[in-house]
């Protein structure tokens, strides 16, 4: 028995061990004493709480010019996210902290408290430039913690008062929680949003994504964000040979049933250690087709696990990944799946600079 694999799936966690980041200074390693012991641990999968720190961010506004994102600025309110999402791109982040992207990315949180704040005085600058915000792009802006911390919604509030475009994507229905803030903004062409939803499947979506809303709750928070208004899309991301692949047609259908205007997908991506957390999960999950899934995977991305070239990390390459698109497609006109429309960024006012005398007039 190999003392560092994991033996089983952590029930309500993503991740089955603490995979080490990558800039790691110091890493553990079990060995076998000749007692046994090791051994003994690992038929008792670790089963770790939920940990939030509050930090006060000294800026959350973040920039790219990635040609594969429509959206040059985001906000993160959190650090990891507790959903669990075992595909997650975002986990090898944590290693930045000296954490694990395995189940540290889960259960270590950060949260953003001056994130308002923050993003109050940024908007404020001189030398601004409106332009769309991208809210919860890294982790879920409504992942559970956001019932406690309401982060998201001081951030909603800031960009209403001075009527800054905002976008989102979540894979949690919580977000209908903020419809009085959301709906009359997307009544003046402020706001979009767009859901993740990666299966029909209650107990597929259970084990890939185990913190996140039911994918039929995501699909009643689609109608009620549509039938207030709010312009709303889906995406089937990621994307999955083998796993969730087949549901490609079907996703869109219930989708467009509920309200959906738009749609996309994005196929699996699998950077730095999140190579090693899939690899893991595939094997506890689904040890008969793990190989032909990781076969898959490598043909869609040049004979690698992963290929980060721009333009290619999104929708791979090869015949496998042309069918997925060809397969998109015919269903995306079938439905008759638009564009969500485009944010108007003419309605910005800059808000007033924090001034030491407060607010006289």
């Amino acid at each position: 028995m190999d003392a560092r694999k994991p033996q089983a799936p952590i029930k309500g966690r993503g991740a089955a061990s603490y995979v080490d980041g990558r800039y790691a200074k110091t890493v553990a390693r079990g060995e076998d004493d000749g007692w046994g012991s090791v051994y003994e641990d690992l038929l008792e999968p670790p089963h770790p709480d939920t940990r939030v720190t509050e930090e006060r961010a000294r800026s959350v506004v973040s920039r790219n010019d990635s040609p594969d994102v429509g959206f040059s600025q985001s906000v993160n309110p959190y650090r990891g996210c507790e959903h669990g999402c075992v595909y997650c791109f975002a986990r090898p982040s944590h290693a930045y902290l000296d954490l694990s992207p395995g189940l540290d990315f889960e259960t270590r949180l950060y949260a953003k408290t001056n994130a308002a704040e923050r993003l109050q005085a940024e908007l404020a600058r001189p030398g601004y430039r409106c332009s769309p915000i991208a809210l919860g792009i890294n982790t879920d802006s409504y992942q559970p913690i956001e019932r406690r911390y309401r982060i998201t919604r001081s951030l909603i509030e800031v960009l209403s008062a001075c009527s800054h475009p905002f976008s989102l994507i979540t894979k949690n229905a919580a977000v209908v929680r903020d419809l009085d803030l959301i709906a009359p903004m997307a009544r003046r062409g402020l706001v979009t949003v767009y859901f993740s939803v990666t299966s029909l499947d209650n107990k597929l979506s259970a084990r890939m994504e185990p913190r996140a809303s039911a994918p039929h709750a995501r699909l009643k928070a689609i109608r009620a964000l549509s039938e207030a208004g709010v312009p709303v899309g889906v995406m089937v991301a990621p994307t999955i040979p083998m796993i969730n692949d087949r549901e490609l047609e079907h996703i869109l259908e219930a989708a467009r049933e509920h309200g959906a205007g738009a749609a996309g997908y994005v196929l699996l991506r699998l950077p730095h250690e999140l190579k090693q957390i899939w690899r893991e999960w595939l094997e506890l999950h689904y040890p008969d087709r793990a190989a032909h899934v990781m076969s898959l995977i490598r043909q869609m991305r040049g004979g690698k696990d992963y290929d980060s070239t721009f333009g290619a990390r999104m929708r791979g390459e090869g015949p496998f990944a042309q069918l997925i698109a060809q397969r998109f497609a015919k269903a995306h006109k079938r439905l008759g799946f638009g564009r969500l429309p485009p944010l108007d960024t003419g309605q910005f006012v800059p808000p007033r600079k924090p001034s030491p005398q407060g607010e006289l007039f």
